[in-house]
């Protein structure tokens, strides 16, 4: 394409396009229509020139000049409860299942991991005196011990508040550093796997596994779960930076870093489920069994959340990414 004569060619409907966006409201019925046509025309100019004569003045030119109409044409919409809802009832949901197939992996390989250094630790007393002195290591496993009384050491509300803020703290580092091809989110979810394991190993060794199980499971199931959809979303995030497909590197990782930012903040609403849990349910005087049952009831609903109404949404088209009004437009490009 010879881009001097297409320039030339498309020059006043550029200006023309330009001099109704400079009038703003004081346009007739007429002129509207005509900026709007305009608008679309000219949308469809830069896809051109893109695709097929990349000049960088014009196109920072044309883009500017689409971005502004664009805006004309379509308005500022305002947030409402009504999008709060509809991220909370389908665009959150919708993320979780559609990249279950990176944290479910995740949270198998994970859980095996941590299983694996308990086994290890339990069974092996050299391992268990480089961790601590004897006496260190009774007194964070006997009757009382730390790991007990770590729960209740602090007030109901404050621990909660404090466990959320570090659990939200967490999954949102999965979900940023996973840009930087996912290492970082592996070193977050060694760390964590490694002090599940250490407490496994200990508490096992000191024949109390079952009580070591009875204070971690009602919020650790939902509290895990969590971790493990923030590191498996970050994963898939570094693994866009590999490979993005068939769209640019730049489109692909736009779409999956909005659902990112989507996804941090409705895992920080569920670490706060689970952070609650743990603040008057673990360390409460309820029976074994009736702290675990609540446990199993949080998970089952998230589950049962991100399955139905995140599948439901899912077959619907939701990404859990902008509405489409809201995001910016993928020009097409050279193949």
């Amino acid at each position: 394409m010879d881009l001097d004569v297409y320039v030339t060619a498309h020059r006043a409907e550029w200006e023309r396009l330009d001099h109704l966006l400079r009038r703003g409201g004081k346009l007739t019925g007429a002129e509207a229509d005509e900026l709007v046509a305009l608008y679309q025309r000219t949308a469809t100019h830069l896809s051109i020139v893109r695709s097929s004569a990349p000049d960088p003045m014009l196109t920072a030119r044309l883009t500017q000049l689409v971005a502004r109409a664009r805006a004309t044409v379509t308005g500022t919409r305002r947030s409402s409860w009504r999008d709060a809802a509809r991220f909370l009832t389908a665009g959150f949901p919708a993320a979780v299942y559609r990249s279950r197939h990176w944290w479910i992996p995740t949270a198998v390989l994970s859980t095996l991991l941590a299983v694996l250094i308990g086994w290890w630790i339990g069974t092996h007393p050299e391992v268990r005196a480089a961790i601590g002195a004897p006496v260190e290591l009774r007194e964070m496993t006997r009757p009382g011990g730390q790991y007990e009384t770590y729960y209740s050491s602090h007030p109901a509300a404050s621990f909660a508040a404090q466990v959320w803020t570090n659990n939200a703290r967490a999954a949102a580092m999965c979900l940023v550093l996973g840009a930087f091809l996912g290492i970082p989110v592996l070193w977050i979810l060694f760390l964590n796997m490694l002090n599940v394991g250490v407490a496994i190993g200990l508490m096992s060794s000191a024949g109390r596994l079952d009580v070591f199980l009875g204070l971690i499971l009602p919020h650790g199931l939902l509290e895990l779960t969590a971790v493990f959809v923030a590191a498996g979303t970050g994963l898939r995030l570094g693994w866009t930076v590999i490979d993005p497909g068939p769209r640019t590197r730049r489109a692909a990782l736009a779409e999956r870093g909005r659902a990112a930012v989507g996804m941090a903040i409705g895992l920080a609403l569920v670490l706060f489920v689970s952070g609650l849990i743990e603040g008057f349910v673990t360390p409460s005087g309820l029976p074994t069994w009736a702290r675990i049952t609540i446990g199993i009831a949080a998970e089952l609903a998230f589950l049962a959340y991100v399955y139905v109404l995140g599948g439901r949404a899912s077959r619907a088209g939701a990404q859990g990414d902008l509405e489409e009004q809201d995001r910016s437009a993928e020009l097409p490009t050279a193949a």
